[in-house]
């Protein structure tokens, strides 16, 4: 089997959808021996932020020495991104080999496992082949339900900000949404969480009593910003001073208070955490997508805010950056989304939307998000693909406009092809 047959087999119509539960996962992993028994994880669920978080935190780990896996999702521009050590990604071959080696497994199950729960299964076997100190592994939707949940209790669990995102199979009420993504913790744990929403950490409180776990939150009062700019910001958090990060959104500070939470837990807890490792981890992570600056004269910003919280968070930077600015948007939406709530957070600041469908069959049509966008009052072109929506976006711009694609994290790896082949 080569890579693309591996991905072929991965991406196969023969797997299911999205379908909640352990069941299959543990199997599966089972059948192969079990690899992530072997494995210390720190766990991370939430609505926005996660991949930041799992970004920064992995980032301060391997500046302690260790070897640090790293589990993502979705991907970017290439699929062996979900899957990284020391933030190399695994190699096309190693994944090939990995996927001939499961597959057979997986063909012999009754109840095959989904596309997701196969990459998981995937993943804990490639983390224990290349005997990681520790896993830090984000959840892909929920927690409870999640394949990811199938491990014991990790060194910490996470959970970052809190919204309303798949809340047809989630649930609609925050409550309901707080719970599955408390099912990550486990009896006698250490959690740490975003905090700032009351009805969520009634439940993590709840929660962590039931199942003798400990509950940190970061001390925002602590938290000072300091220099913000396209390049990055700086920050001082209680003891730590003078602190800096190359992720220029403004939500990024409050993340990088529930990393350092966290990695003052996997410290106490002996991990070689210490306060240089924290300085020099923040300073070395790199995210992408996550309002990433693309180019220049004029500023093309890409970002994955893909709900109502996420694109908040995305035009409260752009206003701070560029105040009294409007802005030329590049916008493709996934059709089950909040549409409305998230395009009425940004027509404000528009002078321009130019639409494109994104790769994805749950995509909204560029031409039904334009007449969208036009029903709210601005004015919108749908273009044929998302390379024409940056190229329209960049000449409508001229030198001093500034241009951000945003609304799917689908769309974000074609928008940034179109700058990385230049």
């Amino acid at each position: 089997m080569n890579y693309n047959e591996a991905l072929s087999y991965i991406h196969s119509i023969s797997w299911k959808g999205s379908v909640p539960g352990l069941s299959r996962t543990r199997e599966l992993l089972a059948k192969i021996g079990n690899p992530e028994k072997s494995l210390k994880f720190v766990h991370i669920a939430g609505t926005n932020g996660k991949g930041s978080t799992a970004a920064m935190l992995s980032s301060i780990l391997e500046q302690g020495g260790l070897t640090v896996g790293l589990y993502t999702s979705p991907f970017i521009n290439r699929f062996n991104e979900r899957i990284q050590v020391n933030h190399v990604c695994i190699g096309d071959e190693e994944l090939a080999e990995l996927t001939e080696f499961i597959r057979p497994y997986a063909d012999s199950m009754d109840d095959s496992p989904t596309e997701f729960e196969l990459i998981t299964v995937l993943a804990m076997e490639y983390f224990r082949r290349k005997a990681c100190d520790i896993v830090v592994l984000e959840v892909g939707m929920g927690g409870e339900l999640d394949s990811t949940n199938v491990i014991d209790t990790p060194e910490v669990a996470v959970i970052t900000a809190m919204g309303y995102d798949h809340t047809q199979v989630l649930g609609n009420t925050m409550t309901e949404i707080a719970s599955a993504k408390a099912g990550i913790i486990k009896s006698g744990g250490q959690v740490v969480a975003y905090g700032q929403n009351p009805e969520a950490q009634a439940v993590f409180e709840r929660v962590c009593r039931e199942r003798g776990a400990s509950l940190h939150y970061p001390d925002y009062a602590s938290l000072t910003p300091g220099d913000f700019n396209l390049d990055g910001q700086s920050f001082s958090y209680g003891r730590l001073k003078d602190l800096w990060i190359p992720l220029a959104g403004v939500y990024q500070l409050n993340n990088a208070a529930v990393v350092i939470t966290a990695a003052d837990v996997l410290r106490q807890e002996g991990w070689p955490v210490t306060d240089d490792t924290i300085r020099a981890g923040l300073k070395a992570t790199t995210w992408p997508a996550r309002f990433e600056v693309l180019h220049r004269d004029p500023v093309f910003i890409v970002d994955g805010g893909h709900n109502p919280h996420g694109i908040r968070a995305t035009a409260e930077s752009l206003r701070r950056i560029f105040p009294g600015k409007r802005f030329i948007f590049v916008t493709g939406v996934m059709a089950d989304k909040d549409v409305e709530h998230i395009l009425g957070l940004i027509v404000p600041m528009a002078d321009h939307f130019y639409t494109v469908t994104p790769n994805n069959p749950r995509a909204m049509e560029a031409g039904e998000l334009a007449r969208r966008i036009r029903a709210m009052g601005a004015q919108a072109t749908p273009c044929g693909s998302v390379a024409d929506g940056v190229e329209a976006a960049m000449k409508d711009a001229g030198r001093d406009g500034v241009c951000c694609a945003l609304g799917s994290l689908y769309m974000s790896g074609e928008v940034r092809d179109c700058f990385l082949k230049q």
